[in-house]
Order: C-alpha cells, then structure tokens, then sequence
C-alpha cells in the first residue's frame, strides 16, 4: 500500500493536515480529498469521492476523518467496495484491518489525540489481513 486518500470534514481538518505531513515523510503518495477548511461542511462531501478513489483503485486505501467518525464511517459504508473501520486506539486500529481488511480508516477526530491518531495509522498501515475464518466472515457481509 503506497498510495493513500484521506478526507476529512471541517473537525477532522487539523489533523488530516498534520497526517498528510506525516504519511509523506514515511514514503507515501496522498491524495487530499478535502476538506481544508474548519468552516462546517457536509461530510458525505468528501466521503463518497474517497469511497470511489478506492473502489476505482486510484488509491490503495483511506483514511477518513470527522468528529466522531460514524458520519464518515456509515457514508464510506454505502459503498460496495468498502470496508471503513472505526477505531479509537491502536489494538482497534490493528484489527479492523487484521479481521475486517478495513480499507478506509476512520478516526473520530473529537475523541483521540493527534498522537493516537498517528499510532493508529501506523497501526493499521503495518497490519495485514489475517484471513482464514476471517475472510468467510467477509464474505458474509455483501447482499447478493
């Protein structure tokens, strides 16, 4: 995975700017999908571009950002091709990829600090998918 997508809404801005900094200096292509500003926004805005950026394969995976992370998460979820993960510290962040093969990331910007957020995305970056009965539980999850 070298090419990331990231989004965010207004609350997730700040730290979506820090990440992208910190992505880059760790080798990775970003592709920004906004927002970049705090004045309020729409979350699906954002979401659903980066949704079809991952579907398309434009970008290998995602990172999403808003306050509590479920706006991002329930909007990425609509998506056929995904698989958005909501974690909050780095054992979840490590497992919604482990277990779920999380595509999208997201961190609920209001409630981690800046510092969590970077352990999860190193967290998740680094995991791999465990497979096994974990893959037949995936299967399980799209309607025919």
């Amino acid at each position: 995975m070298k090419r990331i997508g990231i989004c965010s809404d207004h609350t997730g801005v700040a730290y979506k700017s820090r990440l992208i900094g910190y992505l880059l200096d760790k080798g990775y292509e970003v592709v920004n999908f906004g927002a970049d500003s705090t004045e309020s926004c729409d979350y699906p805005d954002y979401a659903h571009p980066l949704a079809a950026a991952v579907e398309s394969g434009e970008v290998d995976a995602g990172i999403a950002l808003c306050g509590t992370g479920n706006g991002m998460a329930l909007t990425l979820n609509h998506h056929r091709g995904i698989r958005a993960g909501l974690a909050w510290n780095t054992t979840v962040a490590r497992l919604v990829r482990e277990h779920n093969n999380a595509n999208v990331l997201v961190i609920p910007a209001r409630f981690v600090s800046y510092r969590m957020a970077v352990m999860m995305v190193r967290a998740w970056l680094t995991a791999e998918f465990a497979g096994g009965r974990h893959l037949r539980r995936l299967d399980k999850i799209l309607l025919p």
